[in-house]
């Protein structure tokens, strides 16, 4: 879809031609590969930049609150996907991945995945085992049989309601997992701007003299079939996935309890993609390490039973401090989705939060950003036929000075920023 190059879908909104100039500018300026100035554009571009691109290709929803400079940039056919935010307006830094190419190419019905970017988008798991919703049935669980469902890559959500600082979606769909169970589902998603009470309250904090961007999405999944789901056939899980911008000196920290692991499992799951190497994972006593400078495949996660509702992130080369929080439910639930690709011994042992260092698959080979992400999943959904469950996700960008933004991080994630700045250096 094809829009206007200055005008977002938020009626009276315009993105003004200085960020069109700029843009058109950076294109023409140099004799590069598409892709090479694609990918190199993007990184440093401020948000209107980015916001002006996304509207000139697909129907872009901005999120604007009634006080300061905090937007978030949505798309419906992305499946509500948050694009990007800011906390400093239209010439503010731009939080979000986006992948220039593939949106200014389009949706590639043929392709294993749509890798358009984005710093907040819905999925569904599990993504292996015997209850898969990425593996047809039967197939072996190698990259080359991975197919990303088209309900959460290429297909559009619905606009059910909309405002200044909210927008909400909706869709209707059916699923066919690895099991060969078919599970009929309703999705609702809504995105909100959060104002600065609403996000000094959710975290406990003061938030003044930062600026900040945070939004909060709700995410409803309903059973809408005739038929319970139960484990022997396979449940869903809500996943919602951010991808980021890397950065040489951008750190990943993830709080979690202290404990032993026969009472509560292991501290860190490394194996998704080989063992990850000591100098891009660190534990302490009360946090781990991951780098995300994105130069190196690899992905962790936590069990619940280890987590503590709550991860983030420090770019210290742009001075931006990321929190990402979610709504934990009680200890005793401890069934999640598994998503080994493999055959699984207990496909009901998943992790709670997840984190991914993008680089290349292989020896020679592309990324596929690159970017690094932060991932939070719902429980494992035993829904009564009728029955819906929510996951609801908070995600916060600061930026300030460095004693402000160092009593955020010792206040939310139980660390100082020279400690996270130290774990790789």
């Amino acid at each position: 879809m094809t829009r206007d190059r200055f005008q977002t879908t938020l009626s009276g909104v315009l993105i003004w031609p200085l960020f069109a100039v700029g843009v058109a500018a950076a294109v023409d300026a140099t004799s590069e590969p598409q892709s090479e100035k694609a990918s190199t554009m993007q990184t440093d571009l401020a948000f209107g930049q980015d916001v002006e691109f996304l509207s000139g290709h697909i129907e872009t929803i901005v999120l604007r609150g009634m006080r300061g400079q905090a937007q978030v940039a949505v798309v419906p056919a992305y499946q509500g996907r948050v694009m990007t935010s800011t906390a400093g307006g239209a010439g503010g830094t731009s939080y979000g991945w986006i992948n220039y190419d593939q949106v200014a190419k389009g949706v590639d019905a043929n392709a294993q995945i749509n890798v358009f970017g984005g710093e907040e988008r819905f999925w569904l798991g599990p993504e292996g085992g015997q209850y898969s919703i990425f593996f047809a049935p039967a197939a072996e669980f190698e990259f080359s049989n991975w197919q990303t469902p088209p309900l959460i890559d290429t297909e559009p959500f619905e606009v059910v309601e909309r405002g200044d600082a909210s927008v909400t979606f909706q869709k209707d769909a059916s699923l066919t997992n690895y099991a060969k169970s078919v599970l009929q589902l309703r999705i609702s998603r809504q995105v909100e701007l959060l104002s600065n009470e609403s996000a000094a309250q959710s975290l406990d904090v003061d938030v003044e003299g930062t600026q900040f961007v945070g939004y909060r999405t709700i995410n409803r999944l309903s059973n809408s079939g005739e038929s319970d789901w139960k484990k022997e056939n396979g449940l869903l899980s809500i996943w919602i996935l951010g991808m980021y911008k890397p950065g040489p000196r951008t750190t990943v920290v993830i709080p979690f309890r202290s404990g032993s692991e026969n009472e509560l499992g292991p501290i860190v799951n490394d194996a998704y993609f080989g063992k990850v190497p000591a100098d891009r994972l660190k534990l302490s006593d009360k946090v781990m390490y991951f780098s995300g400078d994105g130069t190196y495949r690899s992905k962790i996660g936590i069990v619940p039973q280890r987590s503590t509702g709550i991860c983030g992130s420090y770019d210290a080369k742009r001075n931006v401090l990321t929190i990402v929080k979610y709504n934990q439910p009680a200890a005793h639930v401890t069934d999640y989705v598994n998503s080994m690709w493999e055959l699984q011994e207990q496909p009901f042992a998943g992790d709670a939060i997840n984190a991914y260092n993008d680089g290349p698959p292989e020896p020679g080979a592309a990324p596929l950003g690159p970017f690094y992400e932060l991932e939070t999943s719902s429980p494992a959904l035993a829904l009564k036929a009728g029955e819906s469950a929510t996951h609801i996700q908070e995600t916060y960008h600061f930026e300030g000075s460095q004693a402000d933004l160092n009593r955020l991080s010792q206040t939310l994630l139980g660390v100082t920023l020279q400690e996270i700045e130290s774990a790789f250096r």
